[in-house]
């Protein structure tokens, strides 16, 4: 037989888990209405899902309280305390997707004549798999799905790189002079909350998995290319050094913009010395990775035009130029690369970064 106390906890606990699905169907129609506002200029659309975010903002305070009720009144442990603590964390979520909702709609006002039917495909993709992610991400919460939050965030990987085409497509606008700069600036604010909305949508499917698991998120692995000159020296020793030192914290490569034949035999000799085998690499050319340079989160560059040599990086990829001085010591290479690597390992992991 239940107890009282059981039935009273389940009844708070559905008041959360019902209000949850009703801000989640809330912000959900209104990031469809902010983007129809804004594709089709309708101002009074926009006006009414800009008033929307106040019942909205409501909700999710109704919610912060219901939560806190929750925890003072039963003081829950185990399962319970970590679904309340994660609908916390999860109502900020919503809260920001609600304002990112309100943004796109303001936007609408702004504009002066409809988007070019090459940046509306933009849009309308962006928003398509935006919404997509979000009712999944909301989904997977709601049924504790943990395979359906691993698939979504999966997914919201894959899409990173149709933010670079975005915003190609914009400055190509620009460049023709087609419409007004501001017109420019409000669809990209259009892009970025967007953008936005995916990445909240990830938080929701780690809290899925946090409630299921009691995993917390981990920390963010790193993709980094080395960028040398002929890669067969400084570039090799910073991808080797980097990946015996911080083997857990991502994944490393070395490329050249003109590949030497083979690795300097100063560096091989070098590299023994401080437990390191380059024996058996060999230079690869920069040109190999440029079809996958959105896939490396920083590039760092060893060579004092890697700027102008690497051109432009793709939009979430980070160019970084390191000074090397002269190359020609090994030993001397290592003392001045070794600290710059730690401390960009450090910053990226924190001081525990192995």
């Amino acid at each position: 037989m239940t107890s009282h106390y059981e039935e009273r906890l389940q009844k708070d606990l559905a008041w959360i888990q019902d209000l949850v699905a009703i801000v989640g169907a809330n912000i959900e129609e209104a990031i469809g209405n902010s983007v129809k506002s804004v594709l089709s200029l309708d101002r009074d659309l926009a006006a009414q899902t800009i008033i929307g975010d106040y019942t909205v903002n409501r909700q999710t305070r109704e919610l912060d309280r219901l939560c806190h009720t929750f925890v003072a009144r039963h003081l829950p442990s185990a399962g319970h305390l970590r679904y309340v603590s994660s609908v916390l964390r999860l109502n900020i979520a919503l809260e920001r997707i609600g304002d990112y909702a309100a943004t796109i709609s303001r936007t609408a006002a702004q504009l002066s004549t409809e988007a070019p039917p090459i940046v509306q495909r933009d849009i309308e993709t962006m928003c398509e798999h935006a919404r997509r992610m979000l009712h999944e991400g909301l989904k997977s919460f709601q049924n504790h799905d943990i395979a359906l939050a691993n698939a979504t965030l999966a997914s919201a990987r894959q899409f990173a790189q149709h933010f670079d085409k975005v915003f190609a497509d914009l400055v190509k606008e620009g460049e023709e002079r087609s419409r007004p700069v501001s017109d420019l600036f409000s669809l990209m604010a259009t892009f970025n909350r967007l953008e936005r909305v995916i990445h909240q949508a990830k938080n929701i499917c780690e809290e899925t998995i946090f409630v299921g698991t009691g995993q917390l998120k981990g920390e963010k692995l790193f993709n980094i290319l080395f960028v040398g000159d002929k890669n067969n020296g400084v570039s090799q020793l910073a991808e080797h050094f980097t990946r015996k030192a911080f083997p857990q914290s991502g994944t490393y490569r070395s490329a050249g913009f003109a590949p030497a034949d083979e690795i300097d035999a100063r560096y091989v000799q070098f590299a023994k010395r401080v437990g390191l085998d380059l024996g058996m690499v060999w230079p690869t050319p920069l040109s190999t990775f440029l079809d996958q340079l959105d896939e490396f989160h920083f590039i760092v560059g060893l060579h004092p035009d890697s700027r102008q040599r690497i051109g432009k990086v793709p939009f979430h990829t980070t160019l970084v130029v390191w000074d090397m001085g002269s190359t020609e010591d090994p030993e001397e290479t290592y003392r001045r690369l070794t600290p710059l690597v730690r401390t960009l390992m450090e910053k990226l992991r924190g001081e525990q970064a192995c």
